[in-house]
């Protein structure tokens, strides 16, 4: 009785091997990065855009998330607080909320322009910002001919222009 000796492995089935251990290799990779994803609370990481209805609505969920928070600034509501600090509130229509920021803001910042602003709820009862944008046309119009500059409200864009100079 003659032992017979193991055919050689051909070329093509080693290759179907590696194949197979890289596919098992790279499932594994994914399945742990997902289980990571969904174990350390990619919800922590997520940015709501809220209205202000929307943040009433939610009431104790608003407090600590990172929101960003799109509405009107309200007309007579914008008190600077010193520095580059600014209180203001806004509303969508509907709901009313008041907003702190010490960011600088832009110098299209006015009352009855949308905005929006990144921050959070905090216990005082105020959303606490740390992100201030203004929404705008970015369509320019140059003034009639013969049409009258308005002399206050150059006077204001120069004061708000000198403000965020100093």
């Amino acid at each position: 009785m003659s032992n017979p000796l193991p055919e050689p492995v051909s070329e093509t089935v080693k290759m179907r091997r590696k194949t197979r251990m890289f596919m098992i290799g790279a499932f594994a990779v994914a399945a742990i990065a997902f289980s990571v994803i969904a174990v350390s609370g990619i919800s922590d990481n997520l940015v709501y855009y809220w209205t202000p209805s929307d943040l009433q609505a939610n009431g104790k969920k608003a407090y600590g998330a990172t929101i960003r928070l799109g509405g009107m600034v309200a007309k007579d509501s914008i008190k600077t607080l010193g520095g580059s600090a600014v209180e203001f509130v806004v509303h969508d229509g509907k709901e009313r909320v008041q907003v702190k920021t010490t960011t600088v803001p832009p110098q299209m910042f006015r009352e009855n322009i949308g905005v929006v602003v990144e921050g959070t709820m905090v216990p005082g009862g105020y959303f606490e910002s740390s992100r201030l944008m203004v929404s705008h046309s970015n369509e320019y119009k140059a003034p009639e001919k013969g049409h009258p500059v308005d002399r206050k409200e150059l006077e204001k864009m120069m004061k708000s222009i000198e403000q965020g100079n100093t």
